[in-house]
């Protein structure tokens, strides 16, 4: 997100805002494009008066605009009066009451063709849970990438450059991570925190994926989805036939919960008769975590 957020800012006619999906993303959208000088300039000759905000952008002998959504219209016709185009990027997108209000105000500005675009990324699950609200189903029209994991040799290298180890040591690092971009990230923080001793942060490695991924997943699950998981975990095999006999479930019982922890990124289906999880380290947490309830 931030290499392409870099890319459009060197292009004169783009301009790229990164935005907080915590806070209200379109007040936090006007006021980053007016507190760019460039862009004020632009919206004072527009007589766009966003005083009633506190962004500080006064124009004198003109009202000012009180609906955030007006102001943003009468913004954007102002940039594509001047040839320029907004890339609007959202990290780690959910569906809250901020984010929906957001996106049907852009989907207001694509109807009005305003020169806007947005780039958002999240979990499968949390981007489906959004674009199945009623007046967003457009989202289903917009174009997709779901990420692969990333390249165990790729990253084996990356280790063995940045640390100076051993390939054999690099690839089991990179193994480890199972390609999850987050693990790549936080392996690599604790080895270089830890003057490259891998062997000494593997308690540190699970236990944060644990405090920061594991349990925000864990807790969203259903008993029927935690079950399944137990199951998966208790296999030696991954093989179905041996989950379901651990479970003492029919197919027709085990395969809508399959299907939806493949939607939710924390198994896979690839291998035809099995599942694997998808997460480093979870088979153990499930095992560590679960409890019949």
């Amino acid at each position: 997100m931030t290499d392409i957020s870099q890319k459009i800012r060197q292009r004169k006619d783009w301009i790229a805002v990164e935005l907080n999906p915590e806070r209200n993303l379109l007040e936090s959208l006007a006021s980053k494009l007016s507190s760019e000088d460039e862009l004020a300039r632009i919206f004072q000759s527009a007589r766009i008066n966003l005083a009633f905000f506190g962004f500080g952008l006064e124009v004198g002998g003109t009202a000012p605009v009180t609906d955030i959504e007006v102001a943003l219209t009468k913004m954007l016709e102002s940039l594509k009066k001047q040839g320029k185009r907004v890339l609007i990027a959202i990290d780690e997108v959910i569906s809250t009451p901020d984010m929906r209000v957001f996106v049907n105000a852009f989907q207001t500005f694509i109807r009005q063709e305003l020169p806007v675009f947005l780039l958002m990324t999240g979990l499968y699950e949390n981007i489906d849970i959004l674009q199945n609200e009623k007046s967003l189903t457009f989202l289903y029209r917009a174009p997709k990438i779901e990420l692969e994991p990333l390249n165990i040799g790729a990253m084996a290298r990356n280790y063995k450059d940045m640390f100076q180890i051993d390939s054999d040591t690099a690839t089991k690092m990179a193994k480890l991570t199972r390609g999850y971009s987050f693990a790549f990230q936080v392996l690599g923080y604790f080895t270089w925190e830890n003057g490259g001793q891998t062997e000494r942060i593997l308690n540190d490695f699970r236990q944060y994926l644990e405090d920061y991924v594991y349990e925000k997943i864990w807790a969203e699950l259903s008993k029927g989805d935690r079950r399944i998981l137990f199951g998966i975990a208790r296999s030696d095999t991954g093989r179905i036939s041996e989950v379901r006999e651990i479970l003492k479930i029919e197919t027709n019982q085990f395969n809508p919960y399959r299907k939806r922890l493949i939607r939710r990124g924390l198994i896979n289906g690839d291998e035809r008769g099995y599942v694997r999880f998808v997460l480093p380290l979870f088979g153990q947490f499930v095992l560590d975590n679960y409890f019949e309830e």
